[in-house]
């Protein structure tokens, strides 16, 4: 029997294997990961790491891997039209400073990520099996009984769910969702430019939703535009030409010509939250427990904040000679995170009605309103610490950079 059993290889399931076996190398922990082998390196998705997550990612020795290919969010630009208004009046600026000159956020390609921390997991001699998933499970009383896609089965003490927000083992668990479509998708895609963005992020607000710019190394930007999912679909079918010309009119002339020069997909969101987080040697970490609008660039950091809090839970729990998958145990970790996380999901959600649309008196309210937060340092600097996921009193230790 193993100790833990973690269900998906992405950010979340590596990272929480990593901080794992860095504090407590007795525990058994393997990895199973559903996708083939090397798919995550065709990811050409790049993710915004909070100044938070890039702590975890340093304390659990990541970071120097990532580093090189990270590009520091220097300032944040919110502006709020009309497509067709002639001008783009700016609302809010962020200069974007965690504390000590530290950026509130880099922007890191995915497979860089992934990358490094595959690395750490072969150093600590983590099995990843890929291509294998958890199809079933069923509680034995100190252990689970899990089944596996190649019609293997293993018993582990705690059985940790990171397999995306359309959980199969969640469905399992019995753990029920809050959920709601958005009708909207997202348009994902790489743009190269010819002036220098110079580290500054931009989110237009549009009356189909969000259109941001953010920044990557060599002249380059991450986009992600938000469409209604019909108009998205659309515009991912249409030529080259079509696309970049629809392109052009959001992004203006600031950065120079612009060029595509990465695969466009469109994701659909939604907000899904799960009701608990935890239930006996069973565990949800990520977009397995909670899937946000990415309007404020904060569900991959979500994930960070679960991995830093069920860590410190596990590793805790275990030094006491307590058994780190009883349900009394776990639920340190779901009180842990269940209200920040809800929290999350109801500021994005509050924060896609206000600004996805197109009504005039409320467009005059919000502006008026982020025209207000701009003329107020100590209200800026507030968001900003939110959004750079630092640790604070009372947060999981790995979000200040420390191990447990």
């Amino acid at each position: 029997m193993i100790d833990i059993c973690i269900a998906g290889g992405g950010y979340v399931g590596l990272s929480l294997a990593v901080a794992i076996k860095t504090s407590a190398p007795h525990l058994d922990v393997r990895v199973f990961d559903a996708a083939p082998a090397g798919v995550w390196e065709k990811d050409e998705r790049a993710s915004a790491i909070a100044a938070g997550a890039k702590r975890l990612l340093m304390a659990l020795g990541a970071w120097e891997d990532i580093e090189p290919e990270a590009e520091p969010i220097l300032k944040m630009v919110i502006t709020d039209s009309k497509l067709a208004d002639p001008v783009r009046p700016v609302f809010l600026t962020f200069d974007g400073e965690a504390e000590n000159g530290e950026p509130f956020a880099h922007m890191v390609p995915n497979p860089a990520m992934i990358r490094a921390l595959r690395k750490r997991a072969d150093a600590l001699s983590i099995p990843i099996t890929a291509g294998v998933s958890a199809t079933d499970f069923k509680t034995l009383g100190a252990s689970q009984s899990i089944t596996l896609s190649n019609g293997e089965t293993i018993e582990a003490r705690l059985l940790v769910a990171c397999d995306g927000v359309r959980s199969k083992l969640r469905d399992i668990a019995g753990i029920k969702t809050v959920r709601f479509d958005y009708g909207q998708s997202g348009i994902v895609t790489t743009v190269e430019h010819d002036r220098p963005h110079e580290g500054v992020a931009e989110e237009h607000f549009l009356p189909a939703g969000p259109f941001a710019t953010l920044p990557l190394k060599n002249n380059r930007v991450s986009l992600v535009w938000n469409e209604r999912t019909e108009d998205a679909d659309r515009l991912i079918a249409s030529d080259d030409l079509v696309f970049e010309e629809e392109l052009e009119r959001r992004f203006g002339h600031k950065l120079g010509g612009i060029r595509v020069v990465g695969q466009r997909r469109a994701f659909p969101f939604a907000l899904t939250l799960a009701r608990a987080f935890a239930a006996p040697r069973f565990a949800l970490a990520g977009d397995a427990a909670h899937g946000i609008h990415p309007i404020s660039g904060q569900g991959l950091n979500l994930g960070f904040k679960d991995v830093a809090a069920l860590a410190e839970t596990i590793i805790e729990a275990d030094r006491l000679g307590l058994d780190i998958g009883l349900y009394n145990v776990l639920e340190r970790y779901q009180e842990w995170r269940r209200f920040d996380t809800f929290r999350m999901g109801v500021t994005t959600d509050v924060l896609n009605r206000m600004f996805s649309n197109d009504l005039g008196p409320l467009r005059m309210a919000r502006d008026f309103g982020l025209s207000v937060v701009d003329r107020l340092p100590g209200l800026k600097n507030f968001f900003i610490k939110q959004a750079s996921s630092v640790g604070g009193s009372g947060d999981p230790k790995l979000l200040a950079g420390e191990l447990v």
